[in-house]
């Protein structure tokens, strides 16, 4: 039973490390119509937890856009930049039951750790009985919770079952950086259970991540929300679409652009043409289903995406 009396959840969380693109649509429609179509509450956060990479203006940039493509939010859009005391509170709290700890190793140091099987490099856990004392001068640390010997098993509502051997695939993982910025890793988890989300859908490229986060809430006493990761849009070169890789912003005219995101969706298409926002979105919440999503990690962007 959900802990908000029974009423589901969804949320989007975008980063305000640019203006919206496509694939950032795509992610706000499976999530709200999913939301909205059965019932749920809804909500936007803004995930700026990283400081340095948010854009001045960013994030009322996106809220804007996201009005302007129809989309409406249950309640007070958080800022994790507003929440960092949660953050230390969870990171003291998994701190006091020694499930987390204090590491001095440098990047650089773990560039030389071996793979897992999803590519990432596992931490060697150097740090793990204590910092060394070749370490010991070092002045910053980070922090990172203790795995162990901990598999995270778990059913995706469109990838389907998933499995993760944290100790092999990943090993202890950063909740607080050497920076002083606490990870997403950790902030995600605590939001999620302060806004008590229940169905988490998102973007098919942090399904690796999952598992992670499950083991945190797990650890913190949560409850675990259901998840379901929808297709990523890639450019022609096979990149996912990002500010990273230069993602054109969505264009002024919101209709075009949800109807091509309800076509990348694989939805139902509408009997008649649909002329304003309204129209859309009366039609994709009647139509919205989960059944017919393809159940692939990505999927090419098409042309107006990439103009």
């Amino acid at each position: 039973m959900p802990a908000n009396g029974g009423r589901r959840c969804g949320r989007f969380a975008p980063s305000p490390t640019g203006p919206l693109h496509f694939g950032s649509l795509v992610a706000a429609l499976a999530s709200a119509c999913d939301a909205r179509a059965s019932g749920a509450r809804w909500r936007v956060r803004i995930e700026d937890v990283d400081v340095p990479r948010s854009a001045p203006g960013a994030a009322d940039a996106i809220l804007r856009t996201l009005a302007r493509y129809g989309f409406r939010w249950d309640g007070p859009v958080e800022r994790q930049s507003d929440r960092t005391p949660h953050y230390a509170a969870a990171l003291e709290q998994l701190a006091r039951a020694g499930l987390a700890y204090p590491c001095a190793c440098t990047r650089r140091e773990l560039d030389r750790a071996p793979h897992g099987a999803g590519g990432e490099r596992v931490y060697p856990g150097t740090c793990r009985a204590g910092v060394p004392a070749a370490l010991a001068a070092r002045t910053q640390r980070a922090w990172r919770v203790r795995v162990d010997d901990a598999e995270v098993a778990f059913v995706d509502r469109l990838q389907g079952p998933q499995r993760q051997h944290l100790g092999a695939d990943v090993g202890d993982f950063v909740v607080k950086r050497a920076d002083g910025l606490f990870a997403y890793q950790l902030a995600v988890v605590v939001d999620d259970a302060a806004q008590q989300v229940t169905d988490v859908v998102r973007g098919a490229d942090l399904l690796a991540s999952t598992p992670r986060q499950i083991h945190l809430a797990r650890l913190l006493g949560d409850a675990v929300p259901t998840y379901l990761h929808v297709p990523i849009a890639i450019d022609r070169e096979g990149q996912k679409l990002s500010k990273q890789t230069r993602a054109p912003a969505l264009p002024d005219e919101p209709v075009p652009a949800l109807l091509a995101a309800w076509r990348f969706l694989d939805q139902p298409a509408p009997r008649e043409a649909l002329r304003d926002v309204a129209a859309f979105w009366q039609h994709a919440l009647r139509a919205w289903s989960p059944a017919r999503l393809p159940p692939v990690s990505m999927l090419p962007a098409p042309a107006l995406a990439l103009a």
